[in-house]
């Protein structure tokens, strides 16, 4: 039994409203011990925070993703601040830039991302953060912010690992790292610290081989590990142990 901890998961989203809790004990069966829930917009961060008060090895936190910057008012980001002071959220995210769907300005989205930066820094909470073909920007913005946290579904390739490790961020790895085609990605996670990875499903989405192009569920979290495993070259148990423990210190899991 590998111990397993989903850092991104999305179990508040309605593809989970029929058999929710029939998915979270599958991943209790497969030796999940933590999933950290993630917002992406005002509702689901209130159902994050609503699932992180149910269940103890769940965790929460909050934020406004990219493709709805345009609607964080200021009203919005009061409600976030609120949200956040639940004993449940350990992040704000997720947040960030997204230049491949473009579902929002593209200013908008910058001054989204610095706002919930700053009120990541206020709180004292790392980030969890989405760069979609929009590295360059993001990673500038975050060059200048003093907090901490992780680039989700890292997907910057080999070229900006060094930038991000020295900003003192860790990456999420999902589902892609097992797809025929991702030699890019497994080469990062030949090449990183392990004590700066974590690994994800971003559930619903991304499901790893061989569930690719189903609905992907915190369980499957075990493929991304057994994947890190092969390509570094030891045991999934050393990788289960260190994504978890990396997870819990980076967001303030005791």
């Amino acid at each position: 039994m590998l111990t397993l901890f989903d850092s991104h998961a999305h179990l508040q989203f309605a593809q989970y409203d029929e058999d929710r809790q029939a998915v979270i004990a599958r991943s209790r069966d497969w030796g999940v011990i933590g999933i950290l829930n993630v917002g992406a917009d005002l509702e689901s961060s209130r159902a994050a925070v609503a699932l992180a008060a149910r269940y103890e090895f769940m965790f929460a936190s909050v934020g406004v993703h990219p493709h709805d910057a345009d609607k964080l008012s200021s009203d919005v980001l009061a409600e976030l601040r609120a949200l956040a002071a639940d004993s449940g959220v350990v992040a704000i995210g997720e947040i960030g830039l997204d230049y491949y769907r473009d579902l929002a300005p593209r200013d908008a989205q910058r001054r989204a991302f610095e706002r919930q930066l700053a009120l990541a820094v206020d709180l004292g909470l790392p980030a969890i953060v989405h760069s979609r073909d929009a590295h360059r920007d993001a990673l500038t913005i975050l060059d200048e912010w003093p907090g901490t946290g992780v680039l989700h579904s890292y997907s910057a390739g080999p070229d900006a690992l060094t930038e991000v490790l020295d900003m003192g961020f860790s990456i999420g790895i999902s589902g892609p790292v097992t797809y025929p085609r991702a030699d890019e990605l497994r080469r990062v996670v030949e090449c990183a610290p392990i004590d700066r990875l974590l690994v994800e499903t971003d559930c619903p989405y991304l499901a790893p081989v061989p569930y690719r192009g189903r609905r992907n569920e915190p369980a499957y979290v075990r493929y991304v590990v057994e994947m890190i495993a092969d390509v570094r070259g030891i045991p999934a148990e050393e990788v289960a142990e260190a994504t978890a423990a990396n997870a819990r210190r980076l967001f303030g899991i005791r």
